[in-house]
């Protein structure tokens, strides 16, 4: 882990971010002056689940993986957040422990602040609130869209879904293909679809020979996103 002195960092890093895109330079730079900055390798816990939320974050590079554990004890990946991105707001959610542990999908860069200020932001920042909000809803969007899939969903549909929602998410276009950009593994796909890694294993590599993915060691490239859309909706490319 690395930290980094928070005044070498530009304000510019924040101003396009939304819950900081209606503020001043001079507030942005007040912002950045409160926060602690770590740059972390893949795999770093950022906080666990249960643990007393003491500072609240902002992704400022690369992707981060929330994770639960179930009453039986086995790890379940509830989504990714991708740069540029609020986390660990507990008090937004009036709690004072943290609903979930974090984990880093990639190398990245973390700013956080000591929740004691959570209060400050929200009345002295115009926009930080609002936004915060918006991106909450959009989680529990997500959330709830993946329990109709759990629910309703053949297997087939919910790896799909998955590798859709990673591409719109973080996607980058390589040539012909679109590249999932951080790592991501056929466990962890199982972990997000409530399935096993074989039937994950057997999935992917059916795919991969219809020329719809590609894959290598924790990297996967979508090669034909329509075909891909028409197995999440339970159609045959």
């Amino acid at each position: 882990m690395n930290t980094t002195a928070p005044h070498r960092l530009d304000p510019s890093l924040l101003a396009n971010l939304p819950p900081f895109s209606q503020l001043e330079r001079r507030q942005i730079r007040e912002i950045l002056d409160a926060a602690s900055v770590r740059r972390l390798e893949e795999g770093s816990v950022v906080f666990e689940e249960g643990a007393p939320a003491e500072r609240f974050y902002m992704l400022l590079d690369g992707v981060l993986r929330v994770v639960r554990i179930t009453e039986g004890g086995e790890q379940v990946i509830a989504l990714h957040i991708p740069t540029g991105q609020l986390f660990g707001i507990a008090r937004a959610l009036g709690r004072d422990t943290y609903p979930a542990t974090s984990v880093m999908a990639s190398e990245g860069i973390i700013l956080s602040w000591p929740t004691s200020l959570w209060e400050h932001f929200i009345a002295s920042y115009p926009g930080f609130a609002t936004e915060t909000y918006k991106t909450l809803g959009a989680r529990v969007g997500e959330m709830n869209a993946r329990i109709v899939e759990l629910a309703t969903q053949h297997v087939e549909q919910r790896v799909a879904n998955a590798l859709l929602r990673l591409m719109n998410q973080t996607g980058k276009r390589t040539g012909n293909a679109i590249e999932i950009t951080f790592p991501i593994t056929r466990q962890d796909l199982s972990e997000m679809t409530g399935t096993t890694l074989h039937t994950v294993s057997r999935l992917m590599s059916a795919w991969e020979k219809a020329g719809l993915v590609e894959s290598r060691r924790k990297h996967v490239s979508v090669l034909d996103p329509h075909g891909l859309v028409e197995l999440a909706q339970g159609q045959h490319p």
